[in-house]
C-alpha cells in the first residue's frame, strides 16, 4: 500500500468525523462519546482499507463495483446494528 493511499484514506475519516463533532456544538441532539468517535473512526478506516484493498486486487470495473459495494453494505449493516440494534445483537446500541 502507498503512504499516499494511507493519508487520503485518514484524511477522509477525520473529514468524516468532523460531520458529528461540528453537529454536537450546534446542536444537542448530537451526542457522541470519546467511544463512539473511536468506534466509527476504527469502522471508517478499515472500510477505507477494504476498498483500497478491493481497488487493488481487482482488475475488471465490473469486480471492483460489487466488491466495493459488499463492502459498503458490510458498513452500512454494522453501523445501523450499533447505532439502534437492526438485528438485536448485544452490541446493539441502546
Amino acid at each position: 500500500m502507498k503512504t499516499e493511499n494511507l493519508s487520503i484514506i485518514l484524511m477522509v475519516v477525520v473529514g468524516i468525523l468532523l460531520i458529528p463533532f461540528i453537529g454536537m456544538q450546534v446542536s444537542e441532539e448530537v451526542n457522541w462519546t470519546g467511544s463512539d468517535f473511536l468506534i466509527m473512526g476504527i469502522l471508517l478506516f478499515l472500510t477505507g482499507l477494504a476498498i483500497n484493498f478491493a481497488l487493488i486486487k481487482f482488475k475488471t470495473l465490473k469486480s471492483r463495483i460489487i466488491a466495493c459495494a459488499v463492502i459498503l453494505f458490510v458498513l452500512f449493516v454494522i453501523w445501523a446494528e450499533l447505532s439502534v440494534g437492526i438485528l438485536g445483537s448485544p452490541f446493539a446500541g441502546s
